[in-house]
């Protein structure tokens, strides 16, 4: 069957180390990677296109209403459809908007599978609010769908929770599955004294992970089938944030 690889990467506006996060990339070698905190400010296209060129992508959305999130795609993609940036409103009071980050999200239909790239915010009630609008988006697509990015909250909080009532947490589903190909005919036995399913890995803050804030979120029609967080000398260096790469086995 056929696998997208899907990855996730909060670049940190590439402020840190652009040419180790392009390496990173490079490495993973993902058909489509989700990015949050591209670069900004004047040169931010031009940035934002080299670094994809370095990692041997190109953009397939990025600026413009997507603001904090872009989508990269590999050449080898055969069909990238309707790539859009769609602006997020801000709310709350005026007099607090001014420390706020005006958001928005980037999607692409990547070989038929609907990807969302969102870097929701630090505000509870705003992200509450910006999550409805990107959840109806997802119940709107026909068809497969992966939502990634950084959430800015951990599993269990009401994000996440109202993420998996469409979608499924591929990290989750992956490792879990790996756990139980690994314990074999012993799973049973792990099981019943007490042993558990390795958790995935920490994604913040890069240098010392102990928060799981970013995310690929999977349709039930996608398989995941392997999912890991590139955790060396390199990425801790590239960004604050580690990566996610998911592999999703496509529906037939």
């Amino acid at each position: 069957m056929p696998v997208l690889r899907v990855m996730t990467y909060n670049l940190k506006g590439l402020k840190l180390d652009a040419a180790a996060a392009a390496a990173v990339v490079r490495a993973a070698d993902p058909d489509v990677v989700g990015v949050q905190e591209p670069p900004r400010g004047p040169l931010g296209r031009w940035r934002l296109r080299r670094f994809a060129r370095d990692a041997g992508l190109r953009v397939a959305v990025g600026h413009g209403g997507a603001r904090t999130t872009a989508l990269l795609v590999s050449p080898r993609a055969a069909r990238v459809e309707d790539a859009r940036a769609v602006r997020l409103p801000w709310f709350g009071p005026r007099e607090r908007r001014t420390a706020w980050t005006r958001r928005g999200y980037a999607l692409a239909t990547v070989d038929g599978v609907r990807v969302v790239s969102v870097h929701l915010s630090l505000d509870r009630l705003e992200r509450a609010r910006h999550l409805s609008r990107i959840l109806a988006e997802v119940e709107a697509t026909p068809g497969p769908c992966v939502v990634v990015g950084d959430l800015n909250e951990q599993p269990g909080g009401e994000t996440w929770g109202r993420l998996g009532t469409l979608l499924r947490d591929a990290h989750v589903a992956a490792v879990h599955d790996d756990a139980r190909e690994a314990l074999g005919v012993e799973g049973a036995a792990g099981r019943a004294s007490g042993g558990s399913p390795a958790e995935p890995a920490r994604t913040f803050s890069a240098v010392r992970p102990r928060r799981r804030i970013d995310a690929v979120l999977a349709s039930p029609d996608l398989v995941p089938r392997g999912a890991r967080v590139p955790d060396d000398d390199v990425a801790r260096r590239a960004s604050d944030h580690l990566p996610i790469v998911a592999e999703l086995e496509l529906p037939g």
